[in-house]
């Protein structure tokens, strides 16, 4: 795919050092940008590549697909939300609670 910045450049994954979240966080400024709305977010940076791991890289506009808040009220808010879209659109293989948190693992 035709990215418009390197996935592993400084404006992507620095490399390969930085994935996911980490990825999305360096998009943003903590103090100036929030509340942020996730619409506007996604206009300006949809087709920027994000890292999930060694081998997979998506646009930010396929993470926010399953991002169902429209605004972040802070960078924490915003890290929680992404991540659990994340989590359910199966861009991660590490799953703490299992991939179904309901299920009680032994």
């Amino acid at each position: 795919m035709d990215w418009p910045h390197d996935p592993d450049g400084d404006e992507g994954s620095e490399g390969m050092r930085k994935y996911g979240i980490a990825v999305i966080a360096k998009k943003v400024d903590e103090e100036g940008d929030f509340p942020l709305s996730a619409a506007e977010f996604v206009d300006e940076h949809g087709d920027e590549p994000i890292r999930i791991n060694h081998q997979r890289v998506v646009s930010l506009a396929e993470i926010f697909e399953h991002v169902e808040a429209e605004e972040f009220d802070d960078i924490v808010d915003m890290h929680s939300t992404v991540g659990d879209a994340m989590r359910r659109g199966d861009f991660w293989d590490y799953h703490p609670v299992g991939a179904d948190p309901e299920i009680k693992h032994a």
